[in-house]
């Protein structure tokens, strides 16, 4: 359509006669129509060099093409991660923010479906792509035991029970199936996998360790691959991986030497020198880099009283430099504010001594303006060179490009059914079978083997703190970040729940969580199992200097094992104080934090599965040993590091007499005699007083 254009002099003045005065409008109207037209050219052949939008490209063409597009204040933004509760469309876009996250207990809404999080993670979405260079945001948050900040995800075992299985192999179908989880709800970034080498029970993390052992802990990161995907055979070893829609960023955490401080104080001074810095407690890092891991977090704890977030030599040189590691590294919650000993006291400081350090991302969570503010001032004052910004959000780009994130930014309903799927619960059901360590089996030579349990005892009792009750059973790190208490924070099986379903519908199962032992003594119960241990409780909030159980857990097992043979079953992120009652108990068994499946511990007891696990960690007599791990000169522990007894199950019972024979007897003949007589021995085992 012609512009209706108003000419600026006056015709009469110019001299022109009618028909100049329509030559000459249609002169500006002609030049006015090319000057749009030119604009449209531009436009286009500019569109046609957005190297950065082009799938085709490397990932370094467009990381270099997009940050030579960026201004200042855009790169700052992308080295930005805020927590849910502060952002909205409107800040995505004019913050240009480049990473959200929810905390612990961080939700859309209560008991939020899985649409729910697709819903809000899309909205924020929408605003970074409204944004002048629509860079897309990454969503983060600690699945870091199965998807466990949701509401209905399957919660796997804690690591320190991983590490009890001796399974990469689980370790990386877990990672797979958290994976796909977590992508069910619109997130494609994880703060997994924790590979801390605890070397003191009595930090509040401990849980979240697969071993005392760096070679356990370096063996599963395994789990990397599941959660990540396997990069390809001609894949550049070292540079970060993410294989689709249905992987997600890892994070190995935390950089490094959390497992190692003083006391087992949590945030605080691991005191060691070099070799044995690398020895311990950096294998781990050097075998994820290799699998491609996409970023790293640093630690809160300090290193020979360098605080971690501000270490250059450990996360630009060694990280960055000897070891080539090329994703981002990512600081800890408010990590920053904790460089000075009064949080927060000189935040402009801490800015400066965390990304000269060699920290790429920020996890702030909330006070991103303050921040902003004073990263722009550094850097336009030389105080930051920015190539250090540009090295940082560079490192960030590789990953969003490398992941699809530009192609495939906003997520759909597509996956929501796997969260909680049967698949994934039955293999949390094996994970728990497999972490269960088996401590005791009898009393003495004269009372041998309690387990495996008859499931057709005429009457049982079920007793203890954790027996029913799903947050306990799952521990720290559950729907809250420090867990929840009673059956009603997620969907799961309690360990009551699973002994009902398993025993025989003739088996009366009686539970009274705190009996007397009159009550116990009256009641001819075939046996009891007691399930008891610690109280949810996550970092800090975990640190103990006693490690003792939940009250009134001694007085249980006072009660029911001095009255009837039974079982102990210990929910624990940790070993606690036993020694006391181990003379007194028939049958004992580490089951750590299971997590929402139940099944897996009775699956165990009941024999439909033999005990395989070993102890991850040192199991001490008394606190005052500690630290204590093995190979220590002063090593004298209760059940020592790798500990653990093994059973066959019911069904391997059957198949050994079975595949041999009873005396030259046909294999049918030995199939009813061997089955006759494996439910004898449990049943007249489980039945003895």
């Amino acid at each position: 359509m012609m512009l209706n254009l108003k000419l600026l002099w006056k015709w009469k003045e110019c001299g022109l006669n009618t028909q100049g005065k329509k030559m000459a409008k249609i002169f500006v109207q002609v030049v006015v129509i090319l000057c749009l037209g030119w604009l449209w050219w531009v436009t286009m052949v500019d569109a046609e060099n957005l190297k950065y939008k082009d799938p085709k490209q490397s990932v370094a063409v467009r990381v270099k093409d997009l940050l030579g597009r960026m201004t200042v204040e855009e790169k700052i933004g992308q080295m930005i991660q805020i927590d849910r509760s502060v952002a909205n469309a409107t800040v995505m876009k004019d913050y240009f923010i480049g990473s959200v996250l929810s905390g612990g207990g961080s939700v859309p809404l209560p008991d939020a479906r899985a649409e729910d999080w697709v819903n809000m993670i899309n909205d924020f979405q929408k605003g970074s792509l409204s944004s002048r260079l629509g860079i897309p945001m990454f969503y983060g948050i600690d699945a870091v035991h199965g998807h466990n900040n949701v509401y209905n995800a399957t919660v796997f075992p804690h690591n320190v029970g991983l590490g009890a299985t001796r399974n990469p192999d689980l370790a990386r179908r877990i990672g797979a199936a958290t994976a796909l989880e977590v992508r069910a709800t619109g997130i494609s970034y994880t703060f997994a996998p924790c590979l801390a080498v605890c070397r003191d029970p009595r930090w509040g993390r401990c849980y979240e360790s697969y071993s005392e052992d760096p070679k356990i802990v370096k063996e599963m990161t395994e789990i990397i691959i599941g959660l990540q995907g396997e990069p390809p055979a001609n894949y550049r070893k070292g540079i970060p991986y993410v294989g689709g829609t249905k992987k997600v960023i890892a994070c190995a955490k935390h950089f490094v030497g959390d497992g190692g401080t003083t006391h087992g104080i949590n945030e605080n001074n691991t005191v060691i020198n070099r070799h044995g810095l690398l020895s311990i407690h950096m294998p781990a890092y050097l075998d994820s880099i290799i699998k491609g891991v996409s970023s790293v977090m640093a630690s809160y704890s300090s290193w020979n009283g360098v605080k971690m977030h501000a270490n250059r030599e450990l996360i630009t040189d060694f990280l960055k430099g000897t070891l080539k590691y090329k994703g981002f590294v990512i600081s800890d919650w408010e990590g920053l504010d904790r460089i000075t000993s009064t949080p927060h006291s000189n935040y402009t400081y801490s800015i400066q001594a965390a990304i000269l350090a060699g920290i790429d991302m920020v996890m702030i969570p909330y006070k991103y303006a303050e921040f902003i503010d004073d990263l722009t001032f550094l850097v336009k004052s030389n105080v930051i060179p920015m190539d250090r910004i540009d090295d940082a959000v560079g490192r960030i780009l590789s990953v969003k490009f490398t992941m699809g994130l530009f192609e495939s930014p906003l997520s759909d309903y597509s996956l929501v059914n796997e969260l909680g799927s049967q698949a994934h619960r039955d293999l949390a059901r094996d994970a728990v079978r497999q972490s269960l360590v088996l401590l005791k089996n009898g009393k003495n030579d004269s009372n041998p083997l309690l387990l495996p349990l008859s499931k057709k005892a005429p009457k049982i009792l079920v007793a203890g703190t954790h027996a029913d009750n799903l947050g306990y059973q799952c521990g720290g790190w559950t729907i809250a970040w420090q867990g929840f208490s009673g059956n009603n924070g997620t969907r799961g099986t309690t360990i009551l729940a699973a002994i009902k379903s398993t025993v025989d519908p003739s088996t009366e199962v009686v539970f009274r969580e705190d009996p007397d032992s009159d009550f116990v003594k009256s009641n001819d119960f075939s046996y009891a199992i007691v399930v008891i241990g610690e109280a949810p409780y996550a970092e800090t909030g975990g640190d103990s200097t006693t490690l003792t159980m939940l009250d009134p857990g001694p007085s249980i097992i006072k009660n029911v094992c001095g009255s009837v043979k039974c079982v102990v079953v210990v929910i624990s992120g940790r070993p606690i104080v036993m020694e006391p009652y181990i003379s007194s108990v028939d049958a004992l068994v580490a089951a750590w934090l299971p997590g929402t499946e139940g099944l897996g511990v009775t699956d165990a007891l009941y024999g439909d599965h033999g005990f395989s696990g070993k102890l991850p960690r040192t199991w001490f007599k008394s606190v005052d040993q500690l630290p204590m791990n093995v190979g220590d000169p002063h090593y004298d522990p209760l059940f020592p590091f790798g500990f653990g007894l093994t059973t066959g199950s019911v069904k391997d019972f059957v198949a050994r007499s079975t595949s041999a024979g009873i005396c030259g007897t046909p294999s049918l003949i030995a199939t009813i005699v061997a089955t006759i007589a494996c439910l004898y021995i449990v049943g007249t085992v489980s039945r003895r007083h």
